[in-house]
């Protein structure tokens, strides 16, 4: 089966340019940081603004920091804040979803109301909601970021348990007492995989997007540290000068954002049942 899976996602020429660009990046996040020549918050006054040279090879910022390195140690911060951000929104977006399908009645109105009421705001409204209340800084980012991913992942996860909790199987579960753990997490969250990780690959950009989108408003990661919306904020004066500055954090997004939309899309092809034989 996953043979059957690997060859359709292989057949999207996008899907493996998406896949490409997002392994580099995370290899530029991993071990990218030993392979630079300078600490992304070295400053050199007496060198500001400078052009692609053989000593920077992005040049450097208004500060005399060397780009390449920030671009490199923002990779880092930036794809963890995206994927731990995530991660905790995930986990908290599966067990609504759970409990609401699985039980029904006053639960399921109670939590699905409140999907509701997170779905009317736009995420990114939410995201500088949540960083008002609890502060700037990393950590309130990724909290941010895990309100924005909660409500869609909860529904998804809530329509597909109600289709699914009513199979025979299930219910042979239940009539031989397996306990309620047992049946959502052994039989009925595993069959839901296959849209959580489409929706999960998606919102990964949309994450990246947002805690880029916060830092470029002073609300995200703060300075010293490199993060690539933080950098963009900062060139805002300079892209007369040197357009460079602005141009590789913004890249880096884009390239980041579009790989993370393409590798969903060939999941979603890749994991329906109705293109098995196409």
């Amino acid at each position: 089966m996953y043979r059957d899976i690997f060859k359709r996602f292989v057949k999207r020429k996008p899907s493996i340019y998406g896949g490409t660009i997002l392994i580099l990046f995370l290899l530029m996040a991993l071990i990218g940081p030993f392979l630079v020549k300078y600490e992304p918050t070295a400053q050199d006054l007496h060198n500001v603004h400078a052009g692609i040279s053989r000593d920077h090879l992005l040049g450097t910022d208004y500060l005399g920091r060397d780009l390449l390195s920030r671009v490199v140690y923002g990779a880092r911060i930036s794809m963890f804040i995206s994927f731990a951000g995530v991660a905790m929104g995930s986990i908290i977006g599966i067990l609504l979803g759970l409990i609401s399908g699985y039980y029904g009645g006053v639960v399921d109105n109670l939590i699905s109301r409140l999907l509701e009421i997170m779905l009317a705001f736009p995420g990114l409204l939410i995201a500088i909601f949540i960083v008002a209340i609890l502060g700037t800084g990393t950590f309130n980012t990724m909290i941010a970021i895990s309100f924005y991913v909660v409500p869609s992942l909860a529904r998804i996860v809530r329509s597909s348990v109600i289709s699914i909790k009513n199979n025979e199987y299930v219910q042979v579960c239940d009539v031989f007492g397996a306990s309620r753990f047992r049946i959502l997490f052994k039989h009925v969250l595993p069959n839901s995989l296959s849209l959580l990780i489409v929706n999960v690959t998606h919102s990964l950009g949309i994450a990246l997007l947002t805690a880029s989108s916060l830092s470029f408003l002073g609300l995200g990661v703060q300075p010293p540290y490199a993060e690539w919306g933080a950098m963009l904020s900062s060139a805002r004066e300079a892209l007369r000068i040197n357009p460079i500055e602005a141009l590789a954090p913004g890249v880096a997004i884009t390239l980041v954002v579009l790989s993370f939309s393409v590798i969903g899309d060939g999941l979603s092809d890749a994991l329906d049942p109705r293109l098995k034989n196409s």
